[in-house]
């Protein structure tokens, strides 16, 4: 048998260069059309070293209650784009944004891989919906970045 590689290429969003982003209000308001997906998706947001925005980039797809998500994946983009850091972000179908152990564990594994790779997580936000629609795990300290 002959086999040959699929190539397979996948589109990247890029966002308008100059969008300064410091706080999880700016995080939100770059990343709240999430809000309505009826499926989690996670997207990482690369940021040069004075936290302007160079990409935003849908890491996965999930299902209602989960989306795999590996640390090969989230750091590639920001790898090519010679980003300094990166911004985590998630929703929650349900419209609750508080995090799962899940998230929390995930939050802290990609924390770790982003000091090997000297690339730091400034956030993680989980968007959902209603009086509190979203939540920092920075600003609520559940991860130490």
């Amino acid at each position: 048998m002959n086999y040959s590689p699929a190539l397979i290429q996948l589109p990247l969003v890029k966002e308008s260069a100059g969008n300064k982003i410091t706080t999880p209000e700016d995080i939100y308001a770059t990343c709240g059309d999430l809000a309505d997906l009826a499926q989690e998706s996670f997207h990482v947001l690369t940021m040069d070293a004075k936290n302007h925005l160079i990409s935003r980039n849908m890491i996965t797809l999930g299902l209602v209650s989960a989306s795999l998500v590996h640390p090969r994946e989230v750091f590639r983009q920001s790898i090519i784009d010679g980003a300094s850091g990166i911004v985590l972000i998630h929703n929650h179908p349900t419209g609750d944004p508080t995090p799962s152990a899940e998230d929390i564990r995930v939050t802290q594994q990609l924390c770790k891989a982003g000091k090997i790779l000297d690339i730091n997580i400034l956030d993680h936000v989980i968007i959902g919906r209603g009086k509190t629609p979203f939540c920092s795990l920075r600003e609520s300290g559940i991860v130490n970045f």
